[in-house]
């Protein structure tokens, strides 16, 4: 038979998402449903034998023909030796594939009424299957086919000379030195960029677009006295975005004077479009003689993310969000953990007038405003912008629909080219979040810490307490390995604790033991767990230690360094209290005094195996006179 490609699974959606996706790509493929019914299936059942399990319908997705060739070219397999067995199946015909008829029947067509549509959710993160394509939502940045954005920001609060005074200003020589060293890097990445696909590097070498905009408005805002909203702050916010406009045009004129005009310049049609004809002349003359280098400069993101890396400044053209507040922030093992974090403009105002000063009337949060106050600030922006903004109106939760419909109108009016409306709600809840006032509850101390115990909990008979939810787990943990020596084992045993950095200081997070000797295994492997859930759980861990000293072996301990350890667990203990003490979570006077000190003079040579001080030499061997152990050199 010929060769085909098959993709089988039980997900018959994911299967008609990939064969719409396909199909957008010119690959036709056929799907075939129930190609094995849901039923009873005997199954290995991980014991040895076989049971008989549930099991759910198999589809199937089918490419053939001339198809698998452009599947080949477009597609491929991401795993070499299957993309090898392709290509040389595919060499190995020797009659050209068969073509695609694209032939389909309609099964049939039945009316189903009409429904109004004014919403749509999409779970998880903002991308999904449009209709064939793998849309992911852009506000910023309106692409053609294959086009890819490019964008970069200036961080305005990083710009205010003499803040919160009433000499407060944006540093114009900073903006002039800053603006085209940004284009000219920008543009240099559209070079040096990996494009995943040469349909792409052509769209972006053709334009050269770019997108370079702003950040920390909000904050440059209050810092210069201005609240944002107010006719002053747009005022203000349209003369700084209209020269770092006029920058970025004159300064990609002088690269293309340079390196040449982008390959799509057509200097008529390029002069003559809507927003191009509206710019400066002393612009347009620049342009008119050198060409200009970028089809398009201008656009402003959310950047949530590198305004973080800022300083937690507001993010691009929004307003702060909040003076303090909870940020839900994505690990790399697929957990989510909350920090508290600080605006920027608000952090420097109480390093220079206090921790305690009450904020001064030009700090605005997001949900002080109206949507109205919103778009005025969008609206001023606008008309510098040639690509578009991304803009986020915080909406109430129970704001009147005729309202919210007024929000879009208003936006319409002033040729906005498009705005973001927010409610949170309890269903898909929000990136961002206010603080909740503190509870009154024990507070942890910064470490090290001395013992504390938490006080009683009420409940009523079989509730369950959740203390508190465990701490995300870090990519890389720092940790040490201890090497152990127990007498009643022929194999040393390892011990590795890791710790998590907490305000720059480490806490354990995690143990694990491992030893040759497989006596040791279920019972080590149970005690990590247990020990590792609760350094998870956080707070004052040093009763682990404490737990773990006070056990005694009735077969009887070792002397270890001087001190009688009653049990290979109290011996662990040890370990874990001195890892403790060494990483500074414990203090050294801290140390529980569960072993047992004696004078080395009242005990001889220890046994490795039973551990008794009663080790003789006797005739060139080494003889335990407790257990009888002997090794002779």
């Amino acid at each position: 038979k010929g060769v085909s490609i098959r993709l089988a699974q039980s997900d018959i959606d994911r299967l008609i998402a990939a064969q719409r996706m396909l199909a957008r790509l010119g690959i036709a493929s056929m799907l075939y449903r129930d190609r094995r019914l849901a039923q009873l299936r005997l199954l290995p059942d991980g014991k040895g034998g076989a049971k008989e399990y549930p099991t759910r319908a198999q589809h199937e997705l089918i490419i053939s023909g001339d198809n698998i060739a452009v599947y080949a070219e477009r597609v491929g397999f991401s795993d070499h030796d299957k993309h090898a067995r392709l290509a040389q199946l595919l060499k190995g015909y020797k009659r050209a594939l068969n073509g695609e008829r694209f032939v389909a029947t309609v099964a049939g067509v039945t009316p189903d009424g009409e429904a109004e549509v004014f919403d749509a959710a999409i779970p998880g993160i903002n991308a999904f299957d449009a209709n064939g394509l793998w849309a992911h939502n852009c506000g910023e940045q309106p692409l053609p086919p294959y086009g890819a954005c490019l964008l970069g920001s200036i961080n305005l609060a990083a710009l205010v000379i003499d803040p919160f005074t009433d000499q407060a200003r944006l540093d114009e020589a900073q903006l002039q030195r800053l603006v085209p060293l940004a284009v000219r890097f920008m543009d240099n990445v559209v070079d040096v960029s990996n494009y995943p696909l040469p349909e792409q590097r052509r769209e972006a070498l053709a334009k050269r677009r770019i997108g370079l905009g702003i950040t920390g408005l909000a904050d440059a805002l209050a810092m210069c006295g201005l609240r944002y909203g107010t006719a002053e702050a747009a005022a203000a916010a349209k003369d700084w975005m209209a020269r770092i406009e006029r920058h970025a045009y004159l300064a990609s004129a002088a690269i293309a004077a340079e390196k040449g005009a982008f390959p799509l310049y057509d200097a008529d049609a390029y002069l003559g479009g809507g927003h191009v004809s509206g710019l400066a002349p002393e612009i347009k003359s620049a342009i008119a003689k050198s060409g200009i280098r970028n089809a398009l400069l201008t656009s402003i993101a959310p950047t949530g993310t590198i305004s973080l890396f800022a300083g937690n400044v507001s993010s691009g053209i929004e307003p702060i969000f909040s003076v303090a507040y909870d940020r839900k922030v994505l690990q790399p093992n697929g957990e989510r953990i909350t920090q508290k974090v600080e605006d920027y403009a608000a952090r420097l105002w109480r390093g220079l007038k206090g921790k305690d000063a009450a904020l001064p009337p030009s700090f605005v949060t997001a949900n002080d405003l109206t949507p109205h106050e919103h778009l005025v600030m969008q609206a001023a922006i606008q008309p510098h912008i040639d690509s578009s903004i991304s803009k986020t109106i915080n909406c109430p939760p129970d704001l009147p629909f005729e309202d919210f419909k007024a929000v879009y109108l208003e936006a319409y009016d002033r040729g906005l080219k498009g705005c973001t409306t927010f409610r949170p709600n309890d269903v898909t809840g929000s990136v961002l979040s206010l603080s909740e006032p503190a509870k009154a509850e024990p507070v942890q101390a910064a470490l090290p810490l001395e013992a504390v115990r938490d006080p009683v909990l009420h409940a009523e008979p079989g509730e369950v307490i959740y203390m508190k939810q465990p701490l995300a787990r870090h990519e890389v943990l720092p940790g040490f390995t201890y090497k152990l020596k127990w007498a009643d084992s022929d194999h040393a045993i390892y011990i590795t604790i890791n710790d998590i950095l907490q305000d720059g200081r480490r806490r354990p997070f995690e143990i694990f033991i491992n030893s040759k000797n497989m006596e040791h295994f279920a019972w080590t492997v149970a005690l990590t767990r247990m020990i590792s859930a609760v350094f998870r759980r956080g707070g004052d861990v040093s009763f682990v230690v404490e737990e773990l000293k006070a056990v005694f072996d009735p077969r009887g301990g070792q002397w270890m360094d001087g001190r009688y350890v009653p049990s290979l667990l109290a011996a662990i203990g040890g370990v874990i209290e001195r890892h403790m003490i060494d990483t500074g979570f414990l203090k050294p006077d801290a140390k529980p005094g569960l072993a047992l000190a004696v004078n080395d003079q009242q005990r001889g040579a220890q046994c490795p195996r039973c551990g008794e001080a009663t080790l003789v030499f006797q005739e060139g061997c080494s003889t335990c006179l407790s257990c009888g152990y002997s090794k002779c050199s």
